[in-house]
C-alpha cells in the first residue's frame, strides 16, 4: 500500500552529495496538498522521494479520483514522462510535507546514458510496480472491501496520516456510499 525503494534513494543521495553532481539535482520541499506532478501536463524533471508521502492518482474525465498508489522515499516519478518524452500520465500529491530531489530531464537523461547501476535500479522499479499492480488487482478481486479497508486504516494508523472518505474510496475503487457502508459493517 505505501512503496518505498531504499536502493534508489541511497542511489540518488549518493550522486547528489559528490561532487559529480555539479548542482544538477536539487532537493525540494513540497507542503501537504501540494503538487509534484499534474495530469496532462508537462513536466521538466524527474523526481525522487527523499521524505514524506505522496498519492498518485488519475482524475477521471466524469471528476471521479482513482488513487494508483501511495509513494514514500526512494519512489521515483516522473521518468516515464521523460523517456517517453510525454505529459503526466497522473498527478502526484504530497499527503504529508514531501521533500524530493529534483532531478532535470536532460541531466536524468544523460544519467541514463553512462550509468548502468541508474538502469538497473530502473528496471527494477518497474518490474516492481507490474507486479504490485498485479497483486492488488489480484487482491481487490479475492478479499472485500472491508478487508481492503481494514489494511489502508491500518496504514494510515502506523503512518499517522489522515484520509479523507473519498481518498480512501478513490484507492479502494468504491463509492463514498459503499465505503461508509463497509465502514459501518466493519463497527459492527
Amino acid at each position: 500500500m505505501l512503496r518505498t525503494n531504499q536502493k534508489f534513494l541511497d542511489f540518488i543521495q549518493g550522486i547528489y552529495d559528490s561532487t559529480f553532481n555539479g548542482n544538477h539535482i536539487i532537493l525540494k520541499s513540497f507542503l501537504k496538498g501540494q503538487k509534484l506532478l499534474h495530469q496532462d501536463q508537462i513536466t521538466h524533471n524527474v523526481m525522487l522521494l527523499q521524505s514524506g508521502i505522496t498519492k498518485c492518482f488519475f482524475n477521471e474525465e466524469n471528476d471521479k479520483e482513482f488513487i494508483v498508489e501511495f509513494l514514500g522515499k526512494g519512489e521515483i516519478i516522473g521518468e516515464i514522462e521523460s523517456i517517453r518524452q510525454m505529459p503526466c500520465l497522473c498527478s502526484v500529491e504530497a499527503i504529508t510535507n514531501v521533500s524530493a530531489f529534483v532531478i532535470p530531464s536532460p541531466y536524468f537523461q544523460e544519467l541514463l546514458n553512462k550509468d548502468l547501476h541508474l538502469n538497473k535500479l530502473l528496471l527494477e522499479a518497474f518490474a516492481e510496480r507490474i507486479v504490485n499492480t498485479s497483486s492488488r488487482a489480484a487482491f481487490q478481486q479475492l478479499y472485500t472491501v472491508e478487508h481492503s479497508l481494514s489494511k489502508l486504516l491500518e496504514l494510515q494508523s502506523k503512518q499517522e496520516i489522515q484520509l479523507s472518505k473519498e481518498e480512501m474510496a478513490a484507492y479502494l475503487g468504491i463509492s463514498v456510499r459503499s465505503l461508509n457502508r463497509s465502514l459501518k459493517n466493519m463497527i459492527e
